[in-house]
């Protein structure tokens, strides 16, 4: 398969290590300084980009990769709020999108296992639920898109509550911002960024009696990078909005 990748920190560096172990060709990298390359036969001859950008670029980017009719795998979050109907719509007219706010399978079934016991909790309302997600300093976006996935899964099965809402954020030189001005029917995302953190997401419900908490830790991004491989892989014989639940439902 012949992979193009959009973005070249980290991330695509590692994705691009996995992707040659999995014997497939990287035809382009595109990154902030070569931008023309979307124009170039080398980007259009890919059957799948990867991108791994910043929530200000990643939209843009992945029009660019439309416009050569490339279809697009992406981990960038923070964008859909304002571009998810654009995405849709573009998806209709033929274009190809998985994307993930998490690529790693232990996030998938973390997922599960949080809205399992979402639904649990519907007889317990004793028990109130918050969210918590640990980043590195880099990271711009807060909450983290996968924290907002999690809280959107708590949504669909935990009737008494009805939307998420920003929390505290604890920046990387100590201050607190945010609010923990919560109302009954919203579940709060707070968040904190230090050192190298890959990530870390904790669901926990409190009660008067007692508190459960389940967590995932991502020990490092080889998780992310092989996910991202994989959706590849999917997406290059799939068309159309694509997410994680189509994936593993060939699994």
């Amino acid at each position: 398969m012949k992979i193009a990748l959009i973005g070249y920190g980290k991330m695509g560096h590692m994705i691009e290590d996995v992707a040659r172990k999995r014997g497939h060709q990287i035809v382009s990298i595109i990154d902030a300084d070569n931008q023309e390359d979307f124009e170039s036969k080398a980007f259009a001859s890919a059957d799948v980009a990867i991108e791994f950008t910043n929530p200000t670029a990643a939209y843009g980017n992945i029009c660019r990769a439309f416009s050569q009719y490339v279809k697009v795998v992406t981990g960038s979050t923070g964008w859909q709020k304002d571009h998810q109907a654009d995405i849709e719509r573009l998806c209709d007219q033929g274009h190809t999108l998985f994307w993930s706010s998490n690529f790693s399978l232990g996030v998938y079934l973390f997922n599960q296992v949080s809205q399992y016991l979402a639904k649990l909790m519907n007889k317990y309302p004793d028990y109130d639920v918050s969210l918590e997600e640990v980043h590195h300093i880099h990271k711009l976006d807060a909450p983290s898109g996968t924290a907002i996935t999690l809280a959107e899964g708590i949504l669909k099965q935990l009737d008494r509550k009805h939307e998420w809402v920003k929390g505290t954020l604890l920046a990387p030189d100590g201050t607190q911002s945010g609010t923990d001005q919560v109302k009954p029917d919203q579940i709060a995302i707070n968040s904190i960024r230090r050192d190298e953190v890959p990530g870390i997401h904790s669901i926990s419900y409190d009660s008067p009696f007692d508190k459960i908490t389940i967590t995932h830790d991502a020990h490092n991004r080889g998780g992310f990078a092989l996910g991202a491989v994989l959706a590849a892989e999917y997406t290059a014989t799939h068309e159309g909005l694509l997410t994680m639940d189509d994936l593993f439902a060939e699994k």
